[in-house]
């Protein structure tokens, strides 16, 4: 006998607490009456008899619930031989779906091996799984041999890429809850690839015997599409080449010349040769990508020369919409801050934006709803109209940067941002004559992606009361320099210096390109997160200016993965198939993601026999393997948990405890 989790016996000194209460209970003295009390002497009486225990078979029950629910967190055990339980085993029978298996005729085989585990078992207690990325039942436990048949032939190819580690912690899960032996049945190619970095993570509880039967004896040559570099967004009538650059692989194969082709919504539009090195990879580079309105499905294709043609494509979307609009309102006589913002954006954003640069006095006769933000510039009067419809923008979940320069400087309070200006600092005044960022919080985009804007001198900042505003950068002497602020149902983004080059050097930074797009495409909302992504991965179905919007997606089956309360509250979708998933929201905004399988699936290698019989632990080293992977060696004693069963005598104990206890108190009420 054993114990699994002996630190919980501590809980044992909780024992004292009922003893304590029981000794609480007092000798009770009814008053009686008498004449006068002036013939009594005042006189503390000391007795034994109130230190005395009283219902000791209620405490005593009372103290064996205590103990018995320390003992069943403690959760100990007794070694039963696996003989004895060998009749009352479980067999789970777990068919290998992942995308590597739809090479050949692997998965059809693995389905056939399973059959024949099944009628050579008879009548037993079984259970059908398929694995890809994860364990999924197909069954419960159940002897009914019909109904195993036909969970096995009810398995479909799946696109996951395998995971041993997974399914050994799935196999953990399993053994725990059934307190049997488990005699685990694997079918499946063996792949190499699907092996845990930490041999460790595979390691399997001693009540597992894990059986592998592999549909393959030897590794197959592929050939792949292993990557496809693609823009996933183009904008209007881009003049600039688009380029779609390609990595071909192979894996064990020979030397030889393939036929890359790409396809834009089912045509071809370009073929090249490519000669792939034995075991090797070459890169094939198409120079114009020519896509209409709209989203386009492309591929990029190889012709088929092996056993597995699901990996010889590379899918990615495409979409070609018109620039967005950006309205940048600056002071009269302003021409710096556009000059050098304008430059930057459409130096970075690769036609994305069109900026448009008005004064302040132009600015009343503009719909900012048209624009995807509005940029405010060294402005040193606002027109209380204009004040009121920017403010009415962001409410609705528009967005806004200002820039404060100096003209800001004479004002109580930043227009719409709403932070009260305490000072305004000439940085031109110190020994240095400038001063450089302190903190920043690297996890903003703008300032992630710009390198937390090293060697960027300032000379010129606004001291401001940030309130409730998030501070993403501070100069070196605490001023807050870049602050984001949520109105409503948009943001608004205060830079406390400049755009020019007057407030300080960043136009000039390299440092000032990246900050422009990033902040651009943040305040837009509305940069796709990649044309492409992999099997398994999460997929953000919202940004943060569209939550609260409904959203529709639709699977490469066309159908409908998410429920209607998910579809109004969800914020990512895992993408479990291959293919074009389609993303609108209620907003109109729409969005096509081609989902391809894991690279790594296209690896048909095979684990060596001696790292699969180490796994199933049958030879020397196995033991030593799990000590290392703290699990217990396999052995014929089987450790069977006596949890339940002390739960049952809790249980027994807690209602002769309840009944006792309300038989006392009734006799108490009645002697009073």
């Amino acid at each position: 006998m054993g114990i699994f989790s002996p630190w919980f016996l501590a809980g044992l000194a909780g024992v004292a607490l009922p003893l304590y209460l029981h000794l609480l209970k007092r000798q009770k003295n009814p008053p009686r009456p008498v004449p006068s009390l002036m013939f009594w002497e005042s006189r503390t009486q000391s007795s034994t008899r109130h230190r005395r225990l009283h219902y000791l078979l209620l405490l005593s029950l009372r103290l064996a619930v205590l103990v018995l629910l320390i003992l069943a967190f403690a959760n100990p055990f007794i070694n039963r031989n696996a003989a004895t339980l060998a009749s009352n085993r479980l067999m789970l029978l777990v068919v290998d779906n992942s995308f590597s298996m739809r090479a050949g005729t692997r998965l059809e085989d693995a389905k056939t091996a399973a059959m024949g585990v099944l009628s050579g078992k008879g009548d037993i207690r079984a259970q059908v799984a398929a694995f890809g990325s994860q364990l999924r039942l197909m069954t419960q436990v159940i002897e009914d041999q019909a109904a195993l048949r036909a969970a096995v032939q009810s398995i479909e190819p799946g696109d996951g890429h395998g995971n041993f580690s997974e399914l050994a912690r799935a196999l953990r899960g399993i053994a725990e809850s059934a307190r049997t032996p488990v005699e685990v049945h694997l079918f499946s190619d063996m792949q190499r690839s699907a092996l845990a970095g930490n041999f460790s993570d595979m390691a399997l509880p001693p009540n597992v015997k894990l059986v592998t039967h592999s549909v393959v004896s030897k590794a197959e040559p592929n050939w792949t599409v292993e990557s496809v570099d693609a823009p996933g967004q183009v904008w209007g009538k881009d003049l600039k080449p688009i380029h779609v650059q390609a990595v071909v692989a192979g894996y064990g194969t020979p030397a030889a010349q393939r036929t890359v082709s790409l396809v834009v919504n089912g045509k071809t539009t370009a073929t090249k040769p490519v000669a792939v090195p034995a075991n090797g990879r070459a890169t094939v580079d198409f120079p114009s990508l020519e896509v209409p309105y709209g989203f386009s499905r492309c591929e990029v294709k190889i012709d088929s020369a092996d056993g597995f043609p699901a990996d010889d494509s590379r899918r990615f979307a495409v979409e070609r919409s018109d620039p967005q609009k950006v309205l940048l309102v600056h002071n009269y006589g302003d021409t710096r801050s556009p000059l050098y913002f304008g430059a930057a954006l459409s130096a970075a954003a690769q036609a994305a934006f069109t900026l448009e640069s008005i004064n302040v006095n132009e600015a009343a006769d503009r719909n900012a709803s048209n624009y995807a933000f509005v940029v405010l510039s060294d402005l040193n009067s606002m027109p209380q109209l204009l004040e009121n419809s920017l403010t009415g923008y962001v409410r609705s979940g528009g967005s806004l940067l200002i820039a404060a320069g100096t003209s800001a400087g004479s004002r109580a309070q930043v227009p719409i941002f709403g932070a009260r200006i305490n000072a305004s600092h000439d940085y031109t005044r110190l020994p240095e004559h400038s001063i450089s960022v302190g903190d920043s919080d690297s996890s903003y985009p703008a300032v992630a992606k710009a390198g937390g804007w090293p060697g960027v001198r300032f000379f010129y900042a606004l001291d401001v009361d940030p309130g409730d505003a998030r501070v993403i950068v501070r100069l070196s002497d605490q001023t807050p320099l870049l602050l984001e602020k949520r109105i409503g149902e948009g943001r608004v983004v205060l830079f406390t210096s400049g755009l020019d080059n007057l407030t300080n050097d960043f136009p000039l930074q390299p440092a000032f390109v990246p900050f422009v797009e990033q902040t651009a495409r943040y305040l837009a909302g509305s940069e796709r997160q990649g044309g492409a992504q992999v099997v398994d991965a999460y997929l953000e179905l919202r940004n943060a200016k569209e939550r609260g919007q409904g959203v529709e997606v639709t699977d490469p089956e066309g159908k409908r993965p998410l429920t209607l309360g998910e579809a109004a509250s969800a914020q990512s979708i895992r993408l479990t198939e291959a293919g074009y998933y389609q993303i609108r929201l209620a907003n109109g905004r729409q969005d096509e993601i081609g989902v391809n399988a894991d690279p790594r699936e296209s690896n048909l290698d095979v684990i060596p026999d001696d790292v699969l019989a180490l796994w199933q632990g049958q030879d020397g080293e196995s033991s030593q393997q799990a000590s290392a992977a703290g699990a217990p060696a396999a052995s014929g004693k089987i450790p069977q948990s006596l949890w339940w069963y002390i739960m049952l005598l809790v249980l027994a104990c807690a209602i002769a405890e309840s009944s006792l206890a309300s038989r006392y108190l009734g006799t108490q009420r009645e002697e009073s």
